[in-house]
C-alpha cells in the first residue's frame, strides 16, 4: 500500500499545475505504463553508425519491432547453447539475399539449421555458376519479355536459356551421378549439390555467394518443405522418367528437424526460430515442436525464441499471418516465452539486410554447430527416447 500511496504522490507532484479534477485523479499504475524510453531522438546527420541507428531511432511501430528483434537475436537467440533454425520464404535468393545476408549469416555460425523453398535453393545455383541474374523493372511488358527469352521475377530478370535452361541441364547432370542413386532426404541432397556449387565458385573466381555452397562448407542442413515445389524437384522428377534411382523421403526431413530440436533441448540449451516469411517453410519449422509433443508424446513446451519477419495479416486465417501466441495453441511456442516472440510486419528484402548487419556488428562469430554431421547421433536419440515414452514395437 505504501509503494501505491508513493506513486500516487509523485503522479500528483507531476501535475501541479493540472486542474484540480485531474491532481485528485488516482492512477495507481501511471508509472509502471510510462517506465519506457523516452521518444526524443537526436538529429541524424548521415554519420551514424547503423547498429547504433536501429537501437536509436527505430522506436516505434514496425521500426520498433524490427529494433526488438535484432536485440533478441543478438542478446538472447545467439547464446552459446541455442540452436537457431531459419526459414526463407519468398524470392529471396534472385534478389540477391543469399549474397548479401544469408551467406554472412552462415559464415559467422549464426545459423543451425535452414527449411527453404525449393525455389529459393534453385535460383541460388545461378550464383553459383556465375550466371547473371539482373535488375528489371515491374512495368516491363511481359508479352515482349517471353519474345526475347527473358524471365521476370517482379523487378528481376533472369535470361530463359542461358540462365535457367543452362541450370536444369547443368543440375541434371549431377543428379544422375552415383552418390544420388538411393533414397535420401532433402538435406543430404542439398548438401551434396553445395559441394558442386562450392567447386563451381571455386573455378569461377567466386567467393561466398551461394548460400548452397556456405551451407556446405558449414556442416549447415538445408531442407525443403515441398521437394516437388521447385525446378530441383521438378529436375528430379524429370530424370526419374528415364530411370533414375533417386528418391526423396520427406520422413527422413520431418524425424531429422525434430531431432534438432529435440536435443537442443535434451542438452540443457534453447531452440529458437528466425523466420523469413511465412508459408510451407514457417509451418514445417515448427511443426517440430507438434511432432515431439502430439505425434511422438514426448513431454515438451515448444520453442523458446521466436522472430518473424512477413507482410501477411493475422486475420485471414493463412499460417504466414499467424502470431506467436496462436502457436502457443498448437504447442509451437513456449507459452512462458511469449515476451520472447516478436512479430514485424514488413518486407524481408528490407530488414533482411538490417538484420544481418546489426548481428555481425553486435555479435562476434560463433563456432558452427554443424548439424549435418550430427544428424545420425541425434536421430538415435530421437527413437531411443520415442520408444521410452510409448509401448510401441518395431513393425517386421
Amino acid at each position: 500500500m505504501a509503494k501505491t500511496d508513493k506513486s500516487q504522490r509523485r503522479y500528483r507532484e507531476d501535475l501541479t499545475d493540472a486542474p484540480d479534477w485531474l491532481r485528485k485523479k488516482k492512477c495507481p499504475n501511471r508509472d509502471k505504463f510510462l517506465a519506457g524510453q523516452r521518444i526524443l531522438p537526436k538529429n541524424l546527420t548521415g554519420k551514424q553508425n547503423l547498429a547504433d541507428l536501429i537501437d536509436d531511432t527505430f522506436l516505434a511501430y514496425n521500426s520498433a519491432r524490427l529494433k526488438e528483434g535484432c536485440q533478441l537475436f543478438v542478446r538472447k537467440m545467439l547464446e552459446p547453447g541455442v540452436t537457431i533454425g531459419m526459414s526463407l520464404a519468398g524470392a529471396l535468393t534472385p534478389a540477391g539475399l543469399g549474397c548479401s545476408s544469408i551467406v554472412p549469416l552462415i559464415k559467422a555460425g549464426f545459423v543451425d539449421w535452414i527449411v527453404a523453398t525449393g525455389a529459393n535453393l534453385y535460383h541460388d545455383l545461378h550464383f553459383a555458376l556465375n550466371y547473371p541474374v539482373r535488375v528489371g523493372s515491374f512495368q516491363m511488358d511481359d508479352t515482349e519479355l517471353r519474345d526475347n527469352d527473358i524471365v521476370r521475377v517482379y523487378d528481376v530478370l533472369l535470361g530463359y536459356s542461358d540462365c535457367l535452361m543452362a541450370t536444369d541441364e547443368i543440375l541434371r547432370s549431377i543428379l544422375v551421378q552415383p552418390e544420388f542413386q538411393k533414397e535420401m532426404g532433402t538435406a543430404e541432397l542439398h548438401y551434396l549439390l553445395g559441394r558442386y556449387a562450392a567447386e563451381w565458385e571455386r573455378k569461377a573466381g567466386l567467393k561466398d555467394v551461394s548460400v548452397l555452397a556456405a551451407a556446405y562448407r558449414a556442416g549447415v542442413p538445408c531442407y525443403t518443405s515441398s521437394p516437388g515445389d521447385s525446378t530441383i524437384g521438378m529436375n528430379v522428377a524429370g530424370v526419374e522418367l528415364r530411370g533414375n534411382k533417386l528418391r526423396l523421403n520427406p520422413s527422413i526431413d520431418v524425424n531429422e528437424t525434430t531431432a534438432f530440436v529435440l536435443a537442443a533441448k535434451r542438452s540443457g540449451g534453447k531452440s529458437a526460430v528466425v523466420l523469413w516469411g511465412g508459408g510451407s517453410p514457417k509451418n514445417f519449422m515448427l511443426q517440430t515442436e507438434p511432432q515431439i509433443q502430439e505425434v511422438l508424446r514426448i513431454k515438451e513446451y515448444g520453442q523458446d525464441y521466436f522472430f518473424q519477419v512477413t507482410d501477411a495479416r493475422p486475420d485471414t486465417g493463412g499460417l504466414s499471418g499467424a502470431t506467436p501466441s496462436e502457436a502457443v495453441s498448437w504447442g509451437k511456442v513456449d507459452p512462458d516465452r511469449l515476451p520472447d516472440a516478436v512479430v514485424c510486419y514488413t518486407d524481408t528484402t528490407l530488414a533482411m539486410p538490417l538484420f544481418t548487419h546489426y548481428a555481425l556488428a553486435r555479435h562476434k562469430p560463433r563456432k558452427p554447430r554443424r548439424l549435418y554431421d550430427q544428424r545420425e547421433p541425434m536421430m538415435k536419440a530421437l527413437v531411443k527416447e520415442y520408444f521410452q515414452h510409448n509401448k510401441v514395437t518395431m513393425l517386421p
